[in-house]
């Protein structure tokens, strides 16, 4: 089930920013973006995939409880009774209204098609943002920070999801830069500020180290360095590509742009692994009670004592060196034009470099 929900999680971000893109991208004039064509079927599935991965909490609830309880009565009562539950049947029946309101229009031909999609797909967000574990903790300002959060990232992964991927040609690439470039900057700079922010509500920034100690810190420091890959895909598809097109009018970005959605893919994954572990409330008693993370116990055998302190030595500052010199040949694999799968493999050699230098810094 676990596996199960890291993928839903993922899937159903991913299906947020088709749809939020799709929208965007529809509403912005063809002058300067690419010719872009989004099949039916990925609209509708992205509709739906809504409505069905974001039943993967209640369904993990409903098996927990049914077998006391009985599978329809347990159902019955999570869905009327339970916070997440009455938020998706919200979600179900917003997401079944997309569905079919999407099944007879064509996008491209009116843009109140796109607006009236953007709406629906806002209006489903801010539902998510509701039964978000921040707005659990503090209604207004959890839920407010979560949706902002959430649409932050999914408006900029959004538009690169599509335009990479459902795009035609790479005309007007240049044009398409000069206004994606600020709004990707932008999302950027809310999704920092309202991600510290949301980690506020379950931790103090200042036991972050100590924190690691425990799966949500692991999977919340693997996740920040896998963000570090993603930022350098960014520099190279807004600035390096930009350079490139400008001194050859014919090279095509978008098979960067794709690998760039793949990184984003993966960060999604980790965020879906995030949201299934126990955040640190009480970081002691949970040590206490379930122990130390494995990943944590494989380089930190025994007792742990608090507060645990990030003091790097030579074999960690190495390592920290090798991490940003897989990072500089991402860049390097781009300027010489070299096969672009090397530049997926040191990304993930960074991420490895740079988590095994973390964890033996920490003492």
């Amino acid at each position: 089930m676990f596996i199960a929900s890291i993928v839903s999680e993922a899937l159903l971000y991913s299906c947020f920013s088709v749809l939020l893109g799709s929208f965007i991208l529809n509403l912005v004039p063809k002058s300067v973006r690419p010719e872009i064509k989004i099949p039916k079927m990925v609209l509708l599935s992205a509709a739906l995939g809504i409505a069905i991965f974001s039943f993967l909490p209640v369904l993990s609830i409903v098996l927990y409880l049914y077998e006391d309880l009985g599978l329809g009565y347990t159902l019955k009562s999570v869905l009327t009774n339970f916070e997440v539950g009455k938020t998706w049947i919200s979600t179900g029946i917003i997401s079944l209204i997309l569905f079919i309101y999407l099944i007879p229009i064509k996008l491209e031909q009116k843009r109140l098609f796109s607006l009236t999609g953007l709406a629906f797909t806002l209006i489903l967000i801010a539902t998510l943002g509701l039964s978000s574990h921040a707005a659990s903790l503090s209604k207004l300002a959890g839920f407010l920070t979560h949706t902002t959060h959430f649409l932050a990232v999914t408006t900029w992964v959004g538009i690169l999801l599509v335009v990479s991927w459902f795009s035609q040609n790479h005309d007007n690439w240049l044009k398409f830069l000069n206004w994606f470039s600020p709004v990707a900057f932008l999302c950027l700079l809310t999704t920092t500020i309202t991600g510290i922010s949301l980690m506020t509500f379950h931790m103090e920034l200042s036991t972050y180290v100590s924190v690691t100690a425990i799966s949500y810190g692991q999977t919340l420091l693997i996740k920040h360095i896998a963000i570090l890959p993603l930022l350098t895909f960014a520099f190279i598809n807004s600035f390096l590509i930009r350079k490139r097109l400008k001194a050859d009018t014919s090279y095509n970005p978008l098979p960067w742009a794709k690998l760039e959605s793949i990184i984003v893919l993966v960060v999604f994954s980790i965020t879906g692994a995030l949201g299934q572990v126990s955040p640190p409330h009480e970081l002691s008693s949970m040590i206490r009670a379930e122990g130390a993370s494995k990943l944590f116990s494989f380089f930190h055998p025994g007792e742990i004592n608090f507060p645990i302190n990030f003091s790097p030595g030579i074999v960690s500052i190495i390592l920290f060196l090798i991490a940003i010199l897989f990072l500089v040949l991402v860049i390097v694999t781009f300027i010489k034009k070299a096969p672009k799968a090397l530049a997926l493999i040191m990304s993930v050699l960074f991420i490895v470099s740079g988590y095994i230098g973390f964890m033996l810094s920490l003492s």
